[in-house]
């Protein structure tokens, strides 16, 4: 049995109990007359059905009821709360997809991440050269302080050579001779 039917049989049973119609009434109204059948006929392929009384009939579709009558009001009670939670559950997931589609940038993050790479990729080459340019300029300056010093020592010896070709001219310049 589908759900549907399930359903229509239990508010049948619901509507049923609810009515202040004694059971038996109501099993005389859905239940075919028991004493117009006919007798049994051991050529027919059928199977045997004793007759019942009324009461009989009304005791056992009272008891039935009373047996499964409480677990299909559970079981109705339950499923109607289910449903409730199961749509507020889709309207949550819907609200949530939305809020998903909501967030387009999700194409463009890709891009920007990707773009991120690139740049921090770039900063490393630029960092390197900095650091190359670095050295460089660094013995640059200590070949040219070298330099720097070396000319002034060759400045110096140059001025020292300088001194000492004067000292010796003037030792070499005739000088009178004293009279002792």
């Amino acid at each position: 049995m589908d759900d549907s039917s399930s359903l229509v049989v239990e508010k049948n049973i619901v509507d049923h109990v609810d009515t202040s119609d004694d059971v038996s009434t109501m099993v005389e109204k859905e239940a075919p007359d028991l004493d117009q059948q006919k007798p049994f006929d051991s050529t027919q392929k059928q199977d045997y059905i004793p007759k019942t009384s009324q009461e009989t009939v009304g005791k056992l579709t009272q008891g039935l009821l009373d047996h499964f009558l409480p677990e299909a009001v559970k079981a109705k009670t339950s499923l109607e709360e289910l449903t409730s939670n199961q749509e507020i559950l889709l309207e949550t997931i819907q609200h949530e997809n939305a809020k998903f589609l909501d967030c387009h940038p999700m194409g463009s993050l890709t891009e920007t991440m990707t773009k991120a790479r690139q740049y921090r990729a770039r900063l490393l080459d630029v960092k390197k050269d900095m650091a190359a340019l670095h050295e460089k300029s660094a013995k640059l300056k200590k070949r040219a302080l070298k330099l720097q010093q070396q000319k002034q020592k060759e400045a110096l010896q140059k001025e020292q050579q300088r001194e000492r070709e004067l000292e010796r001219e003037r030792q070499l310049m005739a000088k009178p001779a004293r009279k002792h």
